[in-house]
């Protein structure tokens, strides 16, 4: 393949960079054309604005995902799971077809799935609709975390490595994701703590059981889960933050279905699920939390922890 016009600096190896240079398709399209055209591809195609990494849809049958150099673990762990989670589920995920890396960028072609986007349904679902879906959700993560890890775990962070640089993160990122100062003030003593069923066997995160990641039929009935480039190995706990935050938004009957699914009882003590949702690769409250009315206002974290399982 012949070099792709792709930066090699700024982009390439600062997120800041290349989160501008991603909403900036004009200025990766060249690249994208030519990684497109290398595939073999003669049709039509275009450049998909949502997501972290570059993305283009080739037709109505396929995606090209494309990874800067900063974020090759992402490719690689999404890579694998792709290949696990195969075959193995109830909902289909898409099926890898190729992958590569060019000029230190990786990419990953895969199928795309039929359906439509959660997130834009969601608002139009009725509240048994709502309800039926978030059981299934937590069927289907009961599946995922029932497969063998086997070796994705080489294609992720060690799970306690990962909670040390969260932890040592945690209150400058809170800072800069605009947690309100009453909250900050109580976060160093908060973190200080057990987190959700320490000590249980790791399995696999996919990290993305959210309206953005979940794709309904015409009967709003799931139809399709994908992008796992943002997966780990770790507690299974750590997956149930997505729909808690996206979809439950407090609801003591969404709370119950979801954990339903799961075959877990509502969490006693939410604390421990609050401190794991601090300390998430991409915590920003401000954001997870907007459907919860009020949140902010709450006295304490615990409090407001109690408020995320609809108490």
């Amino acid at each position: 393949m012949t070099r792709l016009p792709l930066p090699s600096g700024g982009p390439a190896q600062d997120p800041r960079a290349f989160d501008a240079f991603h909403d900036q398709p004009e200025a990766w399209r060249p690249a994208m054309e030519a990684l497109v055209r290398a595939q073999g591809w003669t049709g039509d195609w275009r450049a998909a604005g949502e997501g972290t990494v570059l993305v283009a849809l080739l037709g109505d049958a396929q995606v090209l995902k494309l990874f800067p150099p900063f974020l090759a673990d992402h490719a690689h762990f999404e890579q694998g799971l792709l290949q696990r989670l195969q075959g193995q589920l109830s909902l289909p995920t898409p099926t890898l077809l190729a992958q590569g890396e060019q000029d230190a960028w990786r990419w990953t072609r895969m199928t795309q799935l039929p359906g439509q986007l959660l997130l834009t349904r969601w608002p139009y679902m009725t509240e048994i609709q709502r309800l039926t879906l978030l059981q299934r959700l937590g069927e289907l993560a009961r599946e995922v975390h029932a497969l063998p890890v086997g070796d994705q775990a080489e294609r992720a962070p060690a799970w306690a490595d990962f909670l040390t640089r969260q932890r040592a993160q945690c209150v400058a990122r809170q800072q800069r994701t605009g947690l309100p100062a009453h909250f900050l003030a109580q976060l160093p003593a908060f973190l200080d703590g057990p987190l959700p069923a320490e000590g249980a066997p790791d399995v696999l995160l996919t990290g993305e059981y959210t309206p953005m990641n979940l794709l309904v039929d015409e009967h709003d009935a799931l139809a399709g889960m994908f992008d796992f480039g943002d997966g780990l190995v770790g507690l299974p706990a750590y997956d149930w933050l997505g729909p808690l935050c996206f979809l439950c938004s407090g609801v003591p009957a969404r709370v119950q279905a979801w954990f339903d699914g799961l075959l877990q009882p509502v969490p006693a003590d939410p604390v421990p699920l609050l401190r794991l949702m601090l300390l998430h690769r991409y915590s920003h409250l401000p954001f997870q939390l907007a459907s919860l009315p009020g949140w902010q206002d709450e006295p304490t974290l615990a409090r407001l922890a109690e408020r995320l399982v609809g108490r």
